[in-house]
């Protein structure tokens, strides 16, 4: 992994943890994961390969990121106070996070230095996989996956909170 790699995942695990403190729910909690995985997706995606079952590994891979995002956004409380809304990342969604992120790099890892590149040229070679772009492809649609989902899921459920607050009751005894 280069040194970009291991700064971009580290980011975008930071992301989380900066929302183990509840905080205010602003753009930039919005803007910053989608830059990280724009960035990242713009570094790394450059085709989508479309032999052999390729789009079944992209496909199943990214359904996991969407099903990681979601829950992630399900499990981050977000509440009103003082007209401001705030977000917290619970336990589950910060588990999520890191699980959907390590998982890419912990495969990342035993692919380039613990001898996996074999065992995955070999699964590849036996389900029709065609090479390494797939792979590729598979984490990096996996990853913006799991970022816009859970950031859309937060984003649907902060108009949800918005609409439920409390209009203010005037007080008719004076």
């Amino acid at each position: 992994m280069t040194a970009t790699e291991w700064i971009t995942d580290a980011a975008l695990i930071l992301v989380v943890f900066r929302q183990l403190r509840e905080g205010r729910l602003d753009r930039k909690t919005f803007l910053l994961p989608l830059i990280i995985v724009a960035f990242v997706a713009h570094s790394y995606l450059d085709a989508v390969p479309t032999d052999g079952n390729d789009l079944v590994l992209i496909a199943a891979l990214t359904a996991v990121g969407a099903a990681l995002g979601i829950s992630g956004g399900i499990y981050t409380r977000i509440r009103a106070l003082d007209g401001h809304l705030l977000i917290k990342a619970g336990a589950v969604s910060a588990v999520l996070w890191v699980v959907g992120m390590g998982a890419r790099m912990g495969f990342q890892v035993w692919v380039e230095h613990a001898g996996g590149a074999d065992d995955v040229a070999r699964f590849s070679l036996a389900h029709h996989i065609t090479g390494e772009q797939a792979w590729v492809a598979a984490f990096v649609l996996m990853a913006l996956t799991e970022v816009v989902t859970r950031v859309a899921t937060i984003y649907v459920r902060s108009r949800t909170v918005k609409a439920l607050r409390p209009v203010a009751v005037l007080d008719r005894t004076a």
